[in-house]
C-alpha cells in the first residue's frame, strides 16, 4: 500500500509536464477559447432529429393524429434552442482553433445562428421526402428486405445517409464543423464515411455498406447503388505555387443515374465520369471516364481449387 501512494506522488510533476506540452503545441487544445459544440450534444440533436423523420420507430411509441402534432411541436421547440446553441458554437468558432468574440461579435453571431436554426428547421419536410425515397430504394433494391420497416430499424446504409442529408443541409449554410461531426458520429456507428459536401440525388441505396468513403465533392444521381467497400476518391491531391493543397477543386468522381458499384470497386479522381445506365464491378479500379451504359469488370481469376477426396488433383478456374 505505501508503494502505490509514493507512485501516485509522481502525478503532480506528470501534471506540469503534460501542461507544459500545451504550451509548447498551441494548435491542438482548445483553452480560454470560445466552446465548440459538444459531441454528444450533437449526437443527441440527430436521435431527435430522427425521431422527427421517422416517428415511432426509435423514440416513443403508441403515436397517433390525435397526439403527433403535440409530440412533434414539443421536439422543435426543444430543437430549436439546442441548434441555436451548437449553431453559434461552431460560427463563433469559425471550423479554426481559436476565436475571439467581442460581445458585438457575439451578438451578431446569435442573430445568425438563430436565423440559420430557422433556415434549418424548414427544410425537414424536403429532407423526409428525400429519405422517403432511400427508403423506397432499398426495399426495391434488396431482394432480401421484407419491409421497409425492417430497412428504417435495421439497415446502416439508410442510417448513414439519414445523417449524411441532415449534415448536407447544415453544411449548405455554411456552418463549419459541425456536418462533419455529425457524418464522422455516423461513420462511428455504421462503418460509412459520406462527406457532408457530396452531392446525392434521390433514390440512393447502399446496400451492407461497410468501408464505403464518399468524398467531399463527390457527384452522386438518382438511382444509384453501392455495395460494401466501394470508395469515390481522390486520385491526386493538387497544391498551388505555395505548396499548399488546393482544397477547392473537384477532387471526386461524378456519377451519373442508375449506376450501379460493386463490392470493393475504386473510383477516383474528379474528371472521372460513370455513364448513366451502368455497371462497375466488384474489385474494379477506374480512373477514367466510361460512356453511359458501359459495364467494368475485371478479368475474371483463375481460380486453384484442390479437392481434399483426391489430393494430387488440381484443377484451375474450376470449382468441384
Amino acid at each position: 500500500m505505501l508503494y502505490y501512494f509514493e507512485q501516485k506522488l509522481l502525478l503532480p510533476e506528470l501534471t506540469e509536464q503534460i501542461i507544459a506540452t500545451y504550451r509548447e503545441t498551441g494548435t491542438t487544445h482548445h483553452l480560454d477559447l470560445c466552446p465548440m459544440p459538444n459531441y454528444n450534444n450533437v449526437a443527441g440533436i440527430i436521435e431527435d432529429l430522427k425521431e422527427i423523420l421517422f416517428p415511432g420507430y426509435r423514440g416513443r411509441d403508441r403515436l397517433h393524429s390525435s397526439n403527433i402534432m403535440y409530440y412533434i411541436g414539443d421536439l422543435l421547440g426543444q430543437l430549436h434552442d439546442k441548434l441555436c446553441t451548437v449553431f453559434e458554437q461552431a460560427l463563433c468558432h469559425g471550423g479554426g482553433s481559436s476565436c475571439s468574440c467581442s460581445p458585438e461579435k457575439r451578438q451578431s453571431i446569435e442573430q445568425i445562428a438563430s436565423g440559420k436554426t430557422v433556415d434549418f428547421l424548414m427544410k425537414i419536410p424536403d429532407i423526409r421526402r428525400m429519405l422517403n425515397k432511400d427508403v423506397a430504394a432499398a426495399y426495391s433494391g434488396d431482394p432480401a428486405c421484407k419491409s421497409q420497416d425492417e430497412v428504417i430499424f435495421c439497415y446502416p446504409g439508410l442510417e448513414a445517409i439519414t445523417v449524411y442529408r441532415l449534415a448536407h443541409a447544415v453544411y449548405e449554410l455554411g456552418i463549419p464543423l459541425l456536418p462533419r461531426m455529425m457524418t464522422e458520429w455516423a461513420h462511428s456507428k455504421t462503418g460509412i464515411d459520406i462527406h457532408p459536401g457530396a452531392t446525392i440525388g434521390e433514390y440512393f441505396f447502399i446496400d451492407h455498406g461497410t468501408g464505403v468513403v464518399i468524398g467531399a465533392t463527390c457527384v452522386i444521381g438518382n438511382w444509384v447503388k453501392l455495395y460494401q467497400g466501394v470508395t469515390l476518391g481522390a486520385l491526386s491531391f493538387p497544391k498551388d505555387e505555395h505548396g499548399e493543397l488546393v482544397r477547392d477543386a473537384k477532387r471526386h468522381p461524378t456519377i451519373e443515374d442508375n449506376v450501379v458499384i460493386y463490392a470493393n470497386a475504386t473510383v477516383l479522381g474528379g474528371k472521372t465520369v460513370v455513364g448513366h445506365d451502368s455497371v462497375v464491378g466488384s474489385s474494379v479500379w477506374l480512373t477514367q471516364s466510361i460512356p453511359p451504359e458501359t459495364t467494368v469488370l475485371i478479368q475474371e481469376p483463375n481460380n486453384r481449387v484442390r479437392n481434399k477426396n483426391n489430393v494430387h488433383g488440381i484443377y484451375y478456374g474450376d470449382y468441384i
